[in-house]
């Protein structure tokens, strides 16, 4: 078994825990290390489970990304986050250090989308108008948390409330008005060559517990590393 991530909290309906970056929510042709996987074995190991662990995936985070988890770890408990998760009852923030400067301290972007399957890579579309009719309407806010900078370059710290949860959303629609997420492969343009991982991270994520209905909150702090800890309040 491989190392297992950070479990921020377990119980017979729930598991809860941290995707580093560079490991898949889910098996791929790559045979790369996943969340899920990982997770499955845990569980087996733990509670000496003959076979396989039941392990729902009730939503998943690009590959580079670092963030909190959600598994449920009954079918019945699957199908009621599922249900919050079409509602948007469940609450996602994220954090991203982008690229230049804001000159308001909140925003929005609503756009639409459209993911090219050959490329992997999303199309945005400012309007319904030029839109192709496949496109997906879009939807975020973001509000300004710090400035800095990343080898003299100025970047923004940003927390990013997801009201729709697209493919690369976030990191297309930052991209679309030109504040690429530093690090970002895939969109970024930015004025130098960042040689880390994309600096973009699901921080929060609160969701009704599926059998108490309490709700429920995991965040995680900011990390102690640069570029990241340059933001941390005195």
């Amino acid at each position: 078994m491989g190392e297992v991530p950070n479990i921020l909290f377990e119980d017979n309906h729930l598991l809860v825990a941290v995707k580093p970056s560079g490991v898949l929510s889910q098996e791929d042709p790559s045979g790369d290390p996943d969340m899920l996987t990982l997770l499955k074995a845990y569980l087996v190991e733990k509670y000496k489970k003959p076979g396989e662990a039941y392990l729902g995936l009730l939503h998943r985070l690009d590959r580079p990304v670092r963030g909190v988890m959600v598994f449920a770890k009954t079918s019945k408990c699957a199908s009621r986050i599922s249900e919050q998760i079409r509602n948007r009852t469940v609450s996602k923030k994220y954090r991203a250090i982008v690229y230049g400067s804001f000159s308001e301290e909140k925003g929005q972007i609503r756009s639409f989308l459209l993911k090219d399957p050959k490329t992997n890579l999303v199309k945005v579309f400012a309007d319904r108008k030029t839109a192709p009719k496949e496109a997906k309407e879009s939807f975020l806010e973001y509000e300004v948390l710090g400035e800095g900078r990343i080898a003299g370059v100025p970047v923004t710290l940003l927390s990013i409330d997801l009201h729709t949860g697209r493919s690369h959303q976030i990191r297309s629609q930052l991209s679309s008005i030109g504040h690429p997420i530093v690090g970002d492969r895939k969109y970024g343009k930015g004025p130098n060559r960042f040689a880390g991982d994309i600096l973009l991270e699901s921080y929060h994520l609160e969701v009704d517990h599926p059998v108490s209905h309490e709700r429920m909150v995991f965040e995680l702090p900011l990390a102690d590393e640069e570029p990241w800890k340059q933001f941390a309040k005195e």
